[in-house]
C-alpha cells in the first residue's frame, strides 16, 4: 500500500489557510504578491497564519519576481524575522545568470535557517543542469523537498521529467522528495502516483474564481479524495 501523498496548497492570507486545512491540506506555503509568482509574506500574516492553523507552513524566501537572489543581507534578515513570528519551514531558490544555482547566496540563507526544513522552488525548472544543480545542493542541511513541474512550461511538458526523476530515489542528490506544481491537474496524478511520486502542491487549482478569489475547502477536499484513492 503507497503512504499518503502530501498535498501542499498556496495560502496568502489566514481565509486560504483555514479553508485549505478544512478541504485536508497538509501543509502551505506562505506567499503573497502571486502575480510574481510569489514572494515572501510579511511577519504578521505569518503570524497569524500560524495562530489559525495547525498545519505546517512553508514560507516564501523571495524578494523579487525572478531567480536571482538580489539582497542577500537582507534575505537573511527576513529569515530571521520570519523565524521570530513562528516559521519553521521554508522555500528559496537561486540562479546565477547562467542558470546554475547560486550556491553561496543558498548557503547563506540555508546558515540562518539553522536546520529548518526548506523546499528548493521551480527555479530547477529553469536551472542549465538539473542534475548538476541537485548534485551541488545534495548535502545542505534541511533541503527535504524539491518543488518542480519538470518543465518551465509546467507539468504537461515536464511530466516525463518527473517521472525519470522519480525512477534515481534514494541515488545521491536525489533523495529528497518531488513535490510536482506548476500547470498541475487532478489528471496527472494517475500517473505522477504510479511513478512513485507522493508531494502535490496547488495553487490556481484551489480557488474557483482565480487568484482573486480565496481558497475553496470543496476544491482540496477533491484533491485529497484523488490522492487517498489507489494509485493508478
Amino acid at each position: 500500500m503507497s503512504k499518503r501523498a502530501v498535498l501542499e496548497v498556496i495560502a496568502l492570507d489566514t481565509e486560504d489557510a483555514v479553508a485549505a486545512q478544512a478541504g485536508g491540506a497538509d501543509r502551505l506555503e506562505l506567499v503573497t504578491e502571486m502575480a510574481a509568482d510569489g514572494l515572501t509574506p510579511s511577519p504578521a500574516t505569518v503570524a497569524a497564519i500560524r495562530a489559525a492553523v495547525d498545519i505546517d507552513l512553508r514560507v516564501m524566501l523571495r524578494l523579487a519576481d525572478g531567480f536571482a537572489a538580489g539582497d542577500v543581507r537582507r534575505l537573511v534578515r527576513v529569515a530571521g524575522e520570519l523565524r521570530a513570528a513562528g516559521a519553521d519551514q521554508f522555500v528559496l531558490g537561486f540562479l546565477d545568470a547562467d542558470g546554475a544555482v547560486d550556491l553561496a547566496a543558498v548557503e547563506q540563507v540555508v546558515e540562518a535557517l539553522d536546520g529548518c526544513p526548506w523546499t528548493f522552488h521551480r527555479a530547477i525548472d529553469r536551472a542549465a543542469d538539473r542534475h548538476a544543480l541537485r548534485k551541488q545542493l545534495a548535502d545542505l542541511p534541511g533541503l527535504d523537498t524539491y518543488l518542480t513541474a519538470g518543465s518551465a512550461t509546467g507539468v504537461d511538458a515536464g511530466l516525463p521529467t518527473l517521472v525519470a526523476e522519480a525512477g534515481h530515489d534514494g541515488e545521491p542528490g536525489y533523495g529528497q522528495r518531488i513535490l510536482v506544481g506548476g500547470g498541475l491537474r487532478l489528471e496527472h496524478v494517475p500517473k505522477l502516483r504510479s511513478a512513485g511520486i507522493d508531494g502535490f502542491h496547488i495553487g490556481g487549482a484551489a480557488r474557483p474564481d482565480g487568484w482573486r478569489g480565496p481558497v475553496s475547502a470543496e476544491a482540496v477536499a477533491e484533491w485529497r479524495a484523488m490522492l487517498d484513492g489507489p494509485a493508478a
